[in-house]
């Protein structure tokens, strides 16, 4: 079963729960990224699926992390520091964030999400 955060009023969210549950695939209730973020472990298996560009997960039209500045620190910043900022801030992910225990996927990139959760279109 596949755990999902977001946010219950996101459409983008909601769009694509039911995309992956039209396609057969059993999803959790959705946990709110802003009071409960995905962990640090969590992220880090998100992380190896974006081969090693962290910005694929950060959601960088969001305010949180246009107000952190990290668009000029990001460079800086190790993978480890980013994860770390993204388990405590919720907001600085691309939403949804998809997870089921290896497997993981950040954002509403159909290509990507058929990639990782399998789904075969043609």
């Amino acid at each position: 079963m596949i755990k999902v955060y977001g946010l219950k009023q996101c459409s983008t969210c909601r769009k694509i729960m039911k995309y992956l549950q039209e396609n057969g695939l059993e999803l959790t209730e959705i946990e709110d990224i802003r009071d409960n973020p995905p962990s640090f472990s969590e992220l880090k298996v998100a992380y190896q699926s974006t081969d090693g560009n962290i910005r694929k997960m950060l959601n960088t039209s969001g305010q949180v992390y246009r107000d952190m500045k990290l668009k000029d620190r990001l460079d800086s910043m190790s993978s480890e520091e980013v994860l770390k900022l993204m388990s405590k801030n919720g907001m600085l992910i691309k939403r949804p964030f998809l997870i089921e225990k290896e497997k993981a996927s950040s954002g509403s990139n159909l290509k990507i999400i058929n990639r990782v959760w399998e789904i075969n279109k043609a």
